[in-house]
């Protein structure tokens, strides 16, 4: 039955999901179009609405762009790409090799988001080299799809917010720590459910082998491995400090140390910022040298293209949600429809759609928060409980939003209709354990 459901899927998607970017061009035109009929708004106040959101992501797509050619400029120096390497050796079948991808990407994902992205695509192409009859695309979605628990993990951005002291909304709700939002019962329950679960749909999902789409390992081995380059003797002055492990040394020491501080004095506060240094540093260590480091980059930037042509049209889209008022429309509705029961899985589908259009989740929750909380405790639904409801909405249709599959689609070097037919079910399966809990589950 998974397999006749992804097969449907695919298909569909191949058939009609255009490119990412197209995609975010309909979007555009939709939010635009409901910000005319649903809030009152006049065609300029929704282009106004749009262009004054059009770069409000330039940092955060920055950001993005570094998570992307850091991750993958670390993955192709000769340590990580032992550590891949290891663990897919571990992979002996197809089956087996969906399976470990799948663990793996989501153990990561919980742990840090832009980690797990950036591991979950590398480990995918690794195994691609090693096991044969594996399909492709499904090994990347399986790699993407674990994306899907990152807002219920340690990097969650709703609930880390919440728990920081004097943040937006402490005189509502005061400091909600994180043992009772990521590290709660309930929360762990349905992050286990969705890790035990997911590894064998995706496996489920492994198409006939007359039908599978294997990739050429050869097209792999000078995308995201080890630079290979010759000097000419290192006779300049030029070529010398471009060789010199000694600036690489001294470059990286100053970057480790202040890592080591940080943590010290931050504790395991895994923010985008600092595992874009720790990827950068690190990498310089271990190429050794200045000018590999500099060609593994070279390489790497290749797959960014994607996120600096969309992000700053998903930063319009975001703009005309946040200041036609639509974004706080949508969660209107689900309040106005919800009881003390009902109300954690009408705030998970609420954060859900409004995630099409507001994928940051940083973004997403300044525009639910002052709504969603505030009614919750009116209706008697612990804040946390409020909080993870609007987290695993937010991740949950990140499965058919291409615009966080841009990195680990950089990486892999495929499209987004390639893998969203997987992302689907995976979408339609995760989202039953997490009604569940968010349900039935106490805080």
């Amino acid at each position: 039955m998974i397999r006749k459901m992804s097969s449907f899927f695919v298909k569909l998607v191949q058939k009609y999901l255009p490119d990412p970017f197209i995609f975010a061009i309909i979007l555009t035109f939709a939010v635009f179009a409901m910000g005319l009929l649903l809030t009152g708004n006049g065609f300029m106040d929704m282009v106004k609405h749009w262009s004054s959101g059009f770069w409000e992501l330039l940092a955060f797509s920055m950001q993005m762009c570094l998570i992307l050619i850091t991750g993958h400029a670390l993955a192709s120096s000769p340590l990580i790409k032992k550590v891949l390497v290891a663990i897919a050796s571990r992979c002996t079948s197809p089956g087996n090799a969906i399976l470990i991808t799948s663990f793996v990407a989501l153990i990561a994902s919980w742990i840090n988001w832009g980690f797990g992205l950036v591991v979950g695509a590398l480990l995918a192409k690794e195994v691609a080299k090693k096991v044969k009859g594996v399909d492709y695309r499904l090994l990347i979605a399986s790699a993407y799809i674990g994306f899907l628990v990152w807002h219920g993990g340690l990097s969650g951005s709703a609930p880390l917010t919440v728990a920081s002291a004097g943040h937006a909304y402490a005189n509502l709700v005061g400091v909600v720590p994180v043992t009772q939002t990521v590290l709660s019962l309930f929360n762990l329950l349905i992050f286990g459910a969705i890790l035990l679960v997911i590894p064998f749909v995706n496996r489920a999902m492994m198409p006939s082998p007359e039908n599978v789409v294997e990739i050429d390992p050869k097209l792999l081995e000078n995308s995201g491995n080890e630079v290979q380059f010759t000097t000419s003797g290192q006779s300049t002055p030029a070529e010398r400090l471009e060789n010199s492990r000694i600036i690489t040394w001294i470059t990286s020491a100053l970057g480790l140390v202040f890592i080591v501080y940080y943590f010290i004095t931050e504790g395991f506060t895994l923010g985008l910022n600092i595992v874009n240094f720790i990827f950068l540093f690190v990498g310089i260590l271990l190429h050794g040298t200045p000018i590999r480091y500099v060609r593994a980059v070279q390489e790497a930037v290749k797959g960014a293209g994607g996120i600096i042509l969309q992000f700053p049209f998903y930063a319009g889209i975001m703009g005309m949600m946040k200041y036609s008022g639509l974004a706080a429309l949508i969660s209107d509705w689900f309040v106005t429809i919800s009881n003390q029961y009902t109300y954690p899985f009408f705030s998970f589908l609420s954060a859900g759609i409004v995630n099409f259009f507001v994928p940051s989740g940083g973004g997403q929750w300044a525009v639910q928060a002052p709504i969603m909380l505030p009614a919750g405790l009116e209706l008697g639904v612990p804040t946390a409980k409020t909080v993870m409801a609007i987290a695993w909405g937010d991740a949950w249709t990140n499965m058919v939003q291409p615009f966080w599959a841009l990195p680990a689609l950089g990486i892999a070097g495929l499209n987004a209709k390639d893998i969203m037919g997987y992302c689907v079910v995976a979408m339609l399966v995760s989202g039953i354990f997490i009604s569940l809990g968010l349900i039935f589950l106490p805080v």
